[in-house]
């Protein structure tokens, strides 16, 4: 197989990831699933709300509901309210996922992945499908179907 062959099928296989921090924590979610990344402001609380449901706010036209991924996910609160989050479409809602830092996009390929740990909280077991090295830390990389599943049952309590 030629060079140029090789590092086409390489291409293919890559997966690209958006990156961000949450209590600590590195976590990618693939690029596909990201509608957008956008500021937390001017969120309207919803009265008699579920935990773990910040508000809703109104991102050019459309109702975004906000929510608390380090409550939903069992991190304790942040000091300050949040304010970045990773807009991710569902049915034809959308949500955003507050989280604390935002980072960069990542490129993975499947052969660089590792299993996850069994030692991850439950929360996280569920959701998270591999760990992908990166420079100095490790990256849980999350399958947002799982997570959207979780939330629901969370919210929806």
């Amino acid at each position: 197989m030629s060079m140029n062959a090789v590092q086409k099928e390489m291409a293919d296989e890559a997966e690209g990831f958006v990156t961000a921090r949450l209590a600590g924590h590195w976590f990618a979610l693939p690029i596909s699933a990201v509608h957008e990344i956008f500021p937390l402001t001017r969120i309207t609380t919803v009265p008699l709300s579920p935990p773990g449901l910040i508000g809703v706010l109104n991102l050019r036209g459309r109702i975004v509901t906000a929510l608390d991924t380090r409550q939903i996910m069992g991190f304790p609160p942040r000091k300050d309210p949040p304010n970045i989050a990773i807009g991710i479409e569902r049915g034809n809602e959308l949500f955003g996922l507050a989280v604390d830092e935002m980072g960069d996009v990542l490129t993975s390929l499947p052969s660089e992945r590792e299993r996850p740990p069994s030692n991850l909280d439950k929360r996280w077991r569920d959701v998270v499908v591999g760990v992908q090295r990166s420079e100095d830390q490790l990256v849980l990389i999350v399958m947002v179907d799982r997570l959207f599943d979780d939330i629901v049952s969370l919210v929806a309590a």
